[in-house]
C-alpha cells in the first residue's frame, strides 16, 4: 500500500498474508477542504432486503393510524429509536404470488415473487422460471464499483432440493434472489464463510480450524500495513479506523467462539455443522447483521438481501416463551393463544432488526450515517397466513434520509397495490429509474412526491 499527500483511495486494503481489508469511508479519502467533502453532496445509496417467513399476525403489525404521526403497534414496538425513519406500507399485494391455476404452493410463491413480481413455473426439476429481482437490478449498477456487487445471506441451511410443496421444487423457497428468470442465486448462511468472502480467504475446513487453534486473527497479518496507514491519518480518521478494527476483531472473535461451541455440540450422525454456525438462533443472526454493517462500512456491497428464515420453516423460540413450531403456529384459525405466540415472533424477529439498524445508524458516512444512506425492506411474502394471503403484505423500509425518504409515517394504499410498485420507488430512490419490474404500475405516490 502506497500513501501520498493526495486523497487516500476509496479502494484502500490493508494487505496480508491470506487477508485484504476494506476500510470504512475516512476523511483523508475526500480532497482536504472542498465542499464535496464537507457536504456529502452524492451520497452513496445502499439497499437492503431483509425476508420474514411465514407471514405476520396483521392485526398486531399495522398501525392504528394513518399519514404522518406513526404509532408502532405491539409488534413493530422495538422500532421506537428508529420511528423517524420508519415507513410502514399497507395493502400491497403480490398477485402473482396467487394460484393463477397452479393449485396450492403458497409458500413457495410467497417467496419467489417478493422482489419480483413474477409468477413462477410451477417444476420440481431444474428448469425454474421466475424473473430478475430488485436486488438484481441494483446490484447489476450500483454494484458495479464494489468488489461484491451484492451480499444473499440466509439463516437456514440451503439443502432443500426436489419437490418442496406440491409440485413446486425447493429452490423457490430456498432464496429470494434471481439474478436472471433462470438463475437463483444460492443464500449463504455460515458466518465463517462470510467473514472470508469479506476479509481474507481462509483456505479448507481443516485449515480453518487449524487457525482457530491458533487463536489468531485475520488483522494480525496487516499490521505493517496498518502502521504505515496510521502515520498518515488525522485523529478523527485514526479513531474511525480503530472504531471499524475492533469490530471486525469482535465479529471475528464471536465466530471462533461459535466454531469452539459448535465442535462440542452433539448432532444426528448424518448432519454436520459448518464451521462458523452459532447454535444460537439469535447470535447466528446478529452475526449475520454484524457482516452486512461492516460491508457496507468498507464499501465491499451495496446491496444485501438477507432471509431471517425460510418458508414451511418449523422454528421453535423456546427463549422467548415459544416452543411450538413456526409454521404450525401460523394456521392459527383465529386462536387467541396461537395468534399471541405468534405476535411475540414478529416482535422478536423486529428486536433482531433493531440491532443491525442501531449499527448503521452509529457508523458515520460523511455528513450522515449508513442508516441515511441506506434504504432497507423488511417485510414478508404472505400477509395472514392463515389463509395463505398474498395481499395486505406487512411491509416497511427503513433508512433513505440522505435519498430524501421522510419516516414517522404509515401509508395505507388502495387495496391490492402491487408491492413492485414499492421496489422500483426503492430503486428510483437510489438513483435508478426502472419503469418496470414484474406487474408494477408506477411508483408509489406519498413516497416519490416527498
Amino acid at each position: 500500500m502506497i500513501i501520498t499527500k493526495l486523497a487516500l483511495p476509496r479502494r484502500t486494503f490493508l494487505r496480508g498474508v491470506g487477508a485484504a481489508v476494506a476500510l470504512p469511508l475516512l476523511d483523508a479519502m475526500s480532497p482536504a477542504l472542498t465542499a464535496l467533502s464537507k457536504t456529502a453532496a452524492a451520497p452513496v445509496k445502499r439497499l437492503g432486503f431483509i425476508y420474514l417467513p411465514n407471514g405476520a399476525v396483521m392485526q398486531t403489525w399495522t398501525p392504528e393510524s394513518n399519514g404522518t404521526e406513526l404509532a408502532l403497534s405491539p409488534s413493530l414496538g422495538p422500532l421506537a429509536p428508529f420511528r423517524d425513519q420508519t415507513i410502514v406500507y399497507s395493502r400491497l399485494a403480490h398477485g402473482q404470488a396467487e394460484p393463477l391455476g397452479d393449485g396450492n404452493g403458497e409458500h413457495s410463491r410467497a417467496s419467489s415473487v417478493w422482489l419480483n413480481g413474477v409468477h413462477p413455473k410451477q417444476t420440481e426439476g431444474a428448469d425454474v422460471r421466475a424473473g430478475i429481482t430488485a436486488d438484481q437490478v441494483a446490484a447489476a449498477e450500483i454494484g458495479r464499483d464494489t468488489p461484491l456487487p451484492s451480499l444473499e445471506l440466509a439463516i437456514d441451511l440451503d439443502f432443500l432440493v426436489g419437490n418442496c410443496e406440491n409440485g413446486y421444487s425447493c429452490v423457490y423457497m430456498n432464496t429470494v434472489a434471481w439474478r436472471t428468470a433462470t438463475t437463483p442465486l444460492p443464500m449463504e448462511n455460515n458466518p465463517r464463510v462470510v467473514f472470508e468472502r469479506l476479509f481474507g480467504d481462509g483456505g479448507t475446513r481443516e485449515e480453518r480450524l487449524a487457525e482457530l487453534r491458533t487463536d489468531r486473527s485475520i488483522l494480525d497479518s496487516v499490521t505493517d500495513d496498518l502502521t504505515h496507514l496510521e502515520r498518515s491519518l488525522g485523529n478523527s480518521d485514526r479513531h474511525r479506523l480503530d472504531q471499524y478494527l475492533d469490530a471486525v476483531r469482535a465479529v471475528e472473535r464471536r465466530i471462533q467462539l461459535s466454531e469452539a461451541q459448535g465442535a462440542d455440540t452433539a448432532l444426528p450422525d448424518e448432519l454436520e455443522r459448518p464451521a462458523g454456525i452459532p447454535d444460537s438462533y439469535e447470535e447466528h443472526v446478529k452475526l449475520m447483521f454484524d457482516l452486512i454493517s461492516l460491508s457496507y462500512q468498507a464499501d465491499i456491497t451495496r446491496v444485501f438481501t438477507f432471509m431471517v428464515g425460510r418458508e414451511l420453516g418449523g422454528r421453535t423460540y423456546p427463549q422467548i416463551g415459544v416452543p411450538d413450531p413456526h409454521h404450525g403456529l401460523s394456521h392459527h384459525r383465529n386462536d387467541p393463544e396461537k395468534l399471541a405466540k405468534l405476535t411475540k415472533i414478529n416482535r422478536h424477529h423486529v428486536e433482531l432488526f433493531t440491532h443491525f439498524l442501531g449499527s448503521l445508524a452509529e457508523a458515520p458516512d460523511g455528513e450522515g450515517s449508513l442508516l441515511d444512506k441506506s434504504i432497507v425492506l423488511y417485510g414478508a411474502g404472505l400477509g395472514d397466513s392463515n389463509d395463505h394471503l398474498h395481499y395486505d403484505l406487512p411491509v416497511l423500509t427503513v433508512g433513505g434520509k440522505a435519498a430524501d425518504m421522510r419516516g414517522g409515517r404509515h401509508l395505507e394504499y388502495p387495496k391490492d397495490t402491487p408491492m413492485t410498485n414499492l421496489l422500483i420507488s426503492m430503486l428510483a430512490k437510489a438513483g435508478l429509474p426502472a419503469e418496470q419490474l414484474g406487474d408494477s404500475t408506477g411508483r408509489l405516490t406519498a413516497l416519490t412526491d416527498v
